[in-house]
């Protein structure tokens, strides 16, 4: 995946919102080359555009939200996670509400929606956000951090006082059949003595057995159990994908997570940002020239970039 990628025609999906419960249609469209992912409130004709970048995250609580006041969309990670394993750069995205549909709570339809609506080339080379210096942040007893690493790496540790969870890690290292087959299908979860207190506060009035795990004190409610046995953390590392794709780039390097959430994987993106001696935004064209250099193989046996 060197060059840029988009969709080949236009799809549609309609669905929930888990935290609002709205009926909401997505419709996304193939973009040119370097448009990145951008998200348009059908619902709000006169609102400005949102672009999926660090700098336009704004609420962290439960879900990543991009905008501000009334021109928001609400969990917009498992889409952008979609978006990066899938190597689409460019799409534009009209929402006719204020929240991506939850699906079942996974990115599986959101790979199945793509995929039939085919994924194309650009003529034009992919950039790359390779990291030189690692970058760290904490909140209490969470942290995450990014390092430099040839491909992009997802380390990621969860723990929870549950007997079904407990103490989870998973080590990913990124391809596009890897996150298919092994981080697309796993499930938001949540657990059912939270549900009042989260309802209180205006979240989860979408929320389900039919997409969510729920867990009571002692097991998972949903009666097809779980698709895999560390579903948990395997959702995290979805999360995290989605969440550092708002880099704007694909990512060389390696992210190593603990007990973190939104807010902490927005914070490593702008730390990385503000920190410009700690990445450098390199073409595919060259890696794929220091590759060959360092095979000794000429390269005239290099794909031509534009």
């Amino acid at each position: 995946m060197l060059y840029q990628r988009t969709l080949l025609k236009s799809t549609s999906v309609t669905g929930i919102g888990l935290h609002t419960g709205k009926k909401i249609t997505l419709t996304i469209h193939p973009a040119k080359a370097d448009f990145g992912i951008q998200f348009k409130r059908s619902d709000l004709p006169d609102a400005p555009v949102l672009k999926a970048s660090a700098g336009t995250v704004g609420t962290t609580e439960n879900n990543t939200t991009i905008g501000s006041g009334v021109n928001v969309i609400h969990t917009v990670e498992h889409l952008l996670s979609v978006f990066y394993g899938l190597g689409v750069d460019n799409a534009y995205c009209e929402v006719n509400g204020p929240e991506i549909p939850i699906m079942d709570g996974s990115g599986a339809s959101f790979v199945f929606l793509l995929k039939e609506s085919g994924i194309t080339n650009l003529n034009k080379s992919k950039k790359f956000l390779v990291v030189l210096e690692p970058i760290r942040v904490e909140l209490d007893d969470k942290w995450a951090q990014i390092e430099p690493s040839s491909r992009l790496i997802v380390d990621s540790t969860i723990v929870f006082a549950h007997p079904t969870i407990r103490n989870q890690n998973k080590s990913f290292e990124f391809s596009c059949d890897n996150f298919i087959d092994l981080i697309s299908r796993s499930r938001t979860f949540g657990f059912l003595k939270d549900v009042d207190m989260l309802k209180r506060k205006g979240l989860i009035k979408g929320g389900s057995l039919d997409n969510a795990i729920v867990l009571d004190d002692f097991k998972v409610m949903n009666s097809d159990g779980l698709r895999f046995k560390d579903e948990f953390v395997r959702h995290k590392i979805l999360d995290t994908v989605g969440d550092i794709s708002l880099l704007g780039y694909e990512v060389c390097g390696k992210i190593t997570t603990y007990k973190s959430g939104h807010l902490l994987h927005n914070m490593l993106c702008r730390k990385l940002l503000e920190s410009q001696n700690s990445y450098e935004i390199v073409s595919a064209s060259s890696i794929q020239r220091e590759a060959l250099e360092a095979l000794e193989l000429p390269i005239a046996m290099a794909p031509i970039f534009q």
